[in-house]
């Protein structure tokens, strides 16, 4: 068991939710300690993020054109867990490359946009 699933979701301001997870390899055996405190250092202090920004599945709950005022653009990280899936990452990263590249986008920034700007 050597995969790891990355669960998060998108939560509007009614608190409606949409889950999403991602399975990365974990090659260098990185702990799931490790990657909690790693991801929640690098996401701001509620732990959200722009998922387009780190390149995984975006949830809103709307469409293009019909956000409403509980609508917005982030993302809030979840959990890590140990997964016998296989990797599912459209861009074939492993945890710690998925990690280093949270880390570099969040050093940019978390990017802030329209949500009525969104293509779902």
């Amino acid at each position: 068991m050597n995969n790891v699933k990355f669960n998060y979701l998108y939560r509007d301001a009614g608190n409606y939710k949409k889950w999403g997870k991602v399975v990365f390899s974990n090659p260098n055996k990185l702990t799931l300690e490790w990657m909690t405190k790693n991801l929640q250092q690098a996401f701001s202090q509620e732990c959200l993020f722009n998922a387009g920004q780190i390149r995984i599945p975006e949830c809103f709950l709307f469409a293009k054109g019909h956000a409403t005022t509980d609508d917005h653009c982030f993302h809030e990280f979840d959990t890590v867990e140990l997964s016998l899936e296989s990797p599912s990452d459209l861009h074939s990263r492993s945890m710690d490359q998925f990690i280093g590249e949270i880390k570099r986008e969040a050093m940019r920034g978390w990017i802030a946009f329209d949500s009525d700007e969104v293509t779902v």
